[in-house]
């Protein structure tokens, strides 16, 4: 399709198919500057994608559903219809699994709509909880206090967390208990009332991990449960517990499932071609892999 401007105004040159995205693009997004939406140019990338999947759907109904607004005063809001259907899921749900590849926003949704809902005073408190394995490593290995071990497995969800908040007020409510960032480990023996807990990197939990923090859930709570079943960091024989708790819980009137794919990525656009690589690789199966050397 080809694009021309002549002052104010813009003609569409190429195929109806294309011809019919384009002028819905267009019209979509001058509605949205019109209600004050500040567009930004990878903006315009998302709502290509968007309608390129979704020629019906309505790019209003998903880029104007602002979750939070950050104290930078970016609005934090879905940018593809999975992660729209994930916002409502979260929304509608007390369990809700987050399930697919890096980049597709899974926990920073989910802290998103935890730090919302605090704002909100819908609950008192925000647990952030990660398991503490990463491949090749142990943390026995590694130098420091208990705190020290852990605190790197930690930093991504300290990372988000600042981006919704300045540094002081995060720090200040963390300080306080309000916001708490923890390891998994720390879960055990407790029970989150009032709270809205997020599990990120589900994937490396092992099944008594899982069903332990699924069962820490408490009165008006909320648990939001991310991870990518392909990148599993455990030690050989071990069963995921996200694997395994999205074989027996889907299904269950109250929890909800979200799956998001490569097309949900909203990182740098070659991160997509990654992915597909990879899986590419993967379903050519182990003697596709090049020999060492």
């Amino acid at each position: 399709m080809k694009i021309s401007t002549r002052g104010n105004t813009v003609q569409l040159r190429g195929e109806p198919a294309d011809l019919l995205v384009g002028e819905k693009l267009f019209l979509e997004l001058y509605e949205m500057l019109k209600k004050g939406y500040p567009l930004y140019a990878n903006d315009i990338e998302f709502a290509i994608r968007f309608l390129q999947e979704n020629p019906r759907g309505s790019l209003q109904e998903v880029f104007l559903d602002a979750v939070y607004i950050t104290s930078q005063k970016r609005i934090i809001t879905p940018k593809t219809q999975s992660q729209k259907e994930y916002i409502e899921a979260i929304r509608r749900h007390d369990i809700v699994f987050g399930i697919g590849p890096a980049g597709t926003g899974k926990t920073y949704l989910a802290m998103s709509m935890a730090v919302a809902a605090l704002m909100k005073n819908e609950v008192i408190r925000i647990v952030l909880a990660r398991p503490a394995v990463e491949a090749g490593e142990k943390l026995g290995f590694l130098p420091g206090d208990l705190y020290e071990k852990v605190n790197p497995y930690l930093r991504p969800l300290y990372d988000a967390l600042h981006d919704m908040m300045n540094f002081e007020k995060a720090s200040k409510l963390v300080q306080r208990g309000v916001i708490e960032v923890a390891p998994l480990a720390f879960m055990r023996g407790r029970t989150l009332n009032d709270s809205f807990v997020v599990l990120d990197e589900a994937q490396n939990t092992t099944s008594e991990q899982m069903k332990m923090f699924l069962t820490r859930l408490g009165f008006s709570s909320k648990a939001v449960i991310t991870g990518d079943v392909t990148q599993i960091d455990l030690p050989e024989g071990k069963v995921s517990g996200l694997v395994e708790a999205r074989r027996i819980l889907e299904g269950i009137k109250g929890i909800g499932f979200v799956y998001f794919s490569k097309k949900d990525v909203i990182r740098h656009p070659l991160v997509q071609e990654i992915i597909q690589a990879y899986e590419e690789l993967e379903q050519r199966g182990p003697g596709s892999r090049f020999p060492p050397g």
